[in-house]
């Protein structure tokens, strides 16, 4: 049955374009031209929030932080190690994919750092790529309320993680 329903989808909008005499080739290469010509407007955004993870990652920074705050965070049952995932997650999601996998390769999956770097990944967004990506396309320019927002809730994001795997997993 789900392999009929992509291409279910496809003969429905091919029939509804038919049906309100729309060219459907015509439009749909206005459509792709349109995301050309988005892609090409968020480019730059993207270059940076990859050059700016990059830097992150191969400085040590993150284990520097984790190292340095780890007796405030184990106060807090936060491990050290799933700290970096808190950090690098608003910016890059691929980034934050190689770290909860170095995190399930050295304390594994079923570890309270395991468990503690799932739930986060779940409960956090990219914040920087989203806002890169959406308000790059639409041009909008005045984000600073959107960051402060989307910033607090990555934040309640990850104190709401460290609550709920203390009050399930211990």
């Amino acid at each position: 049955m789900s392999t009929f329903i992509f291409p279910a989808i496809i003969i429905g909008i091919l029939g509804f374009g038919i049906f309100k005499k729309v060219n459907v080739f015509d439009a749909f290469l206005k459509g792709a031209k349109r995301g050309a010509i988005s892609c090409f407007n968020i480019l730059p955004a993207l270059i940076g929030l990859v050059v700016a993870v990059s830097m992150m990652r191969a400085s040590g920074i993150l284990e520097f932080l984790s190292g340095a705050l780890s007796p405030v965070l184990s106060f807090f049952h936060f491990p050290a190690d799933v700290l970096p995932l808190a950090l690098l997650k608003p910016v890059s999601g691929s980034g934050a994919i190689a770290i909860i996998k170095s995190i399930f390769e050295t304390s594994g999956v079923d570890s309270p750092s395991g468990r503690l770097a799932s739930v986060m990944l779940g409960s956090s967004e990219t914040t920087f790529y989203a806002i890169a990506v959406y308000f790059g396309a639409t041009k909008v320019k005045n984000i600073r309320y959107t960051i402060f927002a989307a910033l607090v809730a990555d934040a309640v994001g990850i104190i709401a993680s460290v609550i709920l795997c203390n009050v399930f997993f211990k």
